[in-house]
């Protein structure tokens, strides 16, 4: 578990960028937290820049948007999902699980880029 901050200093509507094996991008989605790697799978991007609508952020650099809770892309240009990763509060303070978690959409997708 990585601490990323307190949950004060991340208001609802924002979101912290932390640096672990790979770049996370940690979104408070109106008191959910939410974690996915911070790079867009259609071009390096932080996705921490990112515009947050709902449980959805939207990529700054061509507008992919992506689900925070499940990693899938919801449009163009996007088509591979980010990876996703646990999130735990324990005494105001945010923990990311840095180990990724993958749904079943994310496997198929990765499965399908290795055969492609």
């Amino acid at each position: 578990m990585f601490a990323v901050c307190r949950t004060e200093e991340l208001p609802p509507g924002e979101s912290a960028r932390i640096v672990a094996d790979v770049p996370i991008a940690v979104f408070n989605a109106d008191g959910e937290y939410y974690a996915v790697d911070d790079t867009c799978t259609h071009q390096d991007a932080s996705l921490s820049e990112g515009f947050l609508e709902g449980c959805f952020v939207e990529c700054p650099l061509h507008a992919a948007f992506f689900d925070l809770r499940t990693g899938q892309p919801t449009c163009l240009p996007a088509k591979r999902p980010v990876r996703t990763h646990a999130v735990t509060v324990d005494n105001g303070v945010i923990y990311v699980d840095v180990t990724p978690r993958r749904t079943a959409g994310q496997d198929a997708a990765l499965e399908q880029e290795s055969v492609a």
